[in-house]
């Protein structure tokens, strides 16, 4: 996106998202008859909402984010307020305003420091991972993690740390169906995730998802191993057995360096969470020229949280092949239905605090989201936790719920993780790094602790959305080498492994 901003005196007043915008947003409250690209204003425009900037007639498209966002419901004179009481969705769906493609030339900057793993995959973190294949053994992973930290971590340095990735499920539930493949499928990437450098996982023994699901697969002996709670004595005995298998993993994973390696071997994780007015208009559209040059430069982008695409999905099948565009529309019906047989809805229209801080339609709301993704083609789409085969922008279908949806995302495959916010939120992802995006400039110097990146600079007028994109890019890059996120600092991660739960509890 190449978006314009109108100061006057050195105070920036409007956001132009792209050139094709029909409306531009106000990054403050407009009075009346203050001037706006030669625009004497007509009505005040609260901070957040949009401002027409061509006169529109009853049925005329508005454009923002280069799409079309709603149809005029009345006419609008440049300078006018455009909000519900103007603009609707009409009929979109087969509305021209799907942008085409774009490819961006590659970034000057193409490798990055890694770890390369034996399936060819490269890790950003060198962890030890400890998976608990049913909620009975929960608690004895987190008690080996933390005996590990304390007795095994100081003696290899190379390791970056003992983590426990444990859940809520394996037991009472079908042993299969949708459901138990789901939490197969997740277990199964996390214990192939190059973020790793060894995996033990620990079962108590008589659960339904048994450890004979999770055989060894491209590690070598001495960095994978499993056994049973019941097999060895009890929960004590379990966090002492444990210690003794641990011992030559950690001293093999010690011994892992980093290399240069290219971007191809990146997958970045993209989320956003906490969002506010302004998250569409910064954070994520500046994240989506990231994303674009990563894939550029080879590497790969996963956007999801289906729910939060929903009434833009057309224009993410418009940038799609014929069978990544017949996924996505069957993901989109599967939603519909779930969310029906569990009484919910895919709501067609923002929220009335959406409402407040300047979001017209659901439409809007989605490409706020869906800026993220960039202008990239979208070069596959995946079931939640699938393992990604390929490069480029890709789709992974997961709910809109941060840990569920990041969970998966990680499962398929992404080692570095870019979280939007507005309000704030707080996350880490064990074993990939999460580095936090503030929409604002008052966010970002209200949490330092917790943020990042200031993506506020784009609403001051200090840096463009290009600037601001290369500048995410090179931190991605940073961080994939090793460089600690303000969340990892913190010691985010050993909490937020959540996979989807889908079906019955028995």
């Amino acid at each position: 996106m190449d978006e314009t901003t109108t100061e006057r005196d050195g105070a920036t007043k409007v956001l132009r998202l792209d050139p094709a915008d029909t409306v531009a947003v106000a990054l403050r409250p407009l009075a009346i008859g203050e001037t706006v690209e030669g625009i004497a204003l007509k009505s005040p425009i609260p901070m957040g909402h949009k401002l027409s900037l061509v006169d529109r007639v009853e049925g005329d498209p508005v454009v923002k984010y280069g799409q079309v966002i709603g149809r005029a419901t009345a006419a609008i004179a440049a300078g006018e307020h455009v909000h519900s009481h103007n603009c609707g969705m009409a009929d979109l769906r087969n509305a021209a305003g799907a942008a085409a493609p774009a490819r961006r030339e590659p970034p000057e900057r193409k490798t990055f420091q890694g770890f390369l793993r034996p399936d060819g995959r490269a890790g950003t973190r060198n962890y030890i991972g400890i998976l608990a294949s049913v909620n009975c053994s929960t608690t004895v992973c987190h008690a080996i993690a933390a005996e590990a930290e304390k007795r095994l971590l100081p003696r290899y340095p190379g390791i970056d740390g003992f983590a426990a990735i444990v859940h809520d499920q394996g037991c009472g539930m079908a042993g299969a169906g949708e459901g138990f493949d789901t939490l197969v499928r997740t277990l199964k990437g996390y214990r192939d995730h190059p973020n790793f450098g060894g995996i033990l996982i620990v079962g108590l023994g008589c659960e339904v998802n048994q450890l004979t699901l999770y055989q060894r697969t491209d590690w070598t002996r001495e960095r994978f191993a499993t056994f049973n709670i019941q097999e060895v004595g009890g929960s004590a005995s379990a966090v002492r057995r444990a210690l003794e298998i641990l011992e030559p993993i950690a001293a093999a994973a010690d011994g892992d360096r980093r290399t240069e390696l290219p971007v191809s071997k990146l997958t970045l994780a993209m989320q956003c969470g906490g969002s506010d007015a302004f998250s569409g208009i910064s954070a994520n559209p500046a994240l989506g020229v990231a994303s674009d040059l990563l894939v550029a430069a080879g590497g790969t982008s996963i956007l999801s949280e289906t729910p939060e695409i929903f009434g833009a999905e057309h224009l993410l099948i418009a940038r799609s092949d014929a069978e990544t565009g017949a996924r996505i529309a069957a993901m989109i019906d599967w939603w519909r239905d779930y969310a029906d047989k569990n009484g919910a809805e895919l709501d067609n229209n923002p929220s009335p605090g959406n409402k407040r801080g300047g979001l017209t339609t659901i439409l809007e709301k989605s490409l706020g989201a869906v800026a993220k993704g960039g202008r990239a083609p979208v070069a596959g789409a995946f079931a939640y936790a699938e393992r990604i085969d390929r490069s480029g922008f890709v789709f992974v279908d997961t709910p809109g719920y941060d840990p569920v949806s990041a969970t998966g995302q990680v499962a398929s495959g992404g080692n570095v993780i870019a979280f939007t916010t507005g309000r704030g939120s707080c996350f880490g992802a064990k074993p990939a790094p999460s580095i936090k995006l503030a929409s604002t400039t008052n966010l970002y110097n209200a949490m330092p602790e917790d943020m990042d990146i200031d993506c506020g600079r784009v609403l001051s007028g200090e840096l463009d959305l290009e600037a601001l994109g290369l500048s995410i890019y090179g931190t991605i890059l940073d961080v994939a080498s090793g460089r600690k996120s303000r969340s990892e600092e913190f010691g985010y991660g050993d909490h937020e492994f959540v996979p989807w739960k889908i079906g019955a509890t028995l």
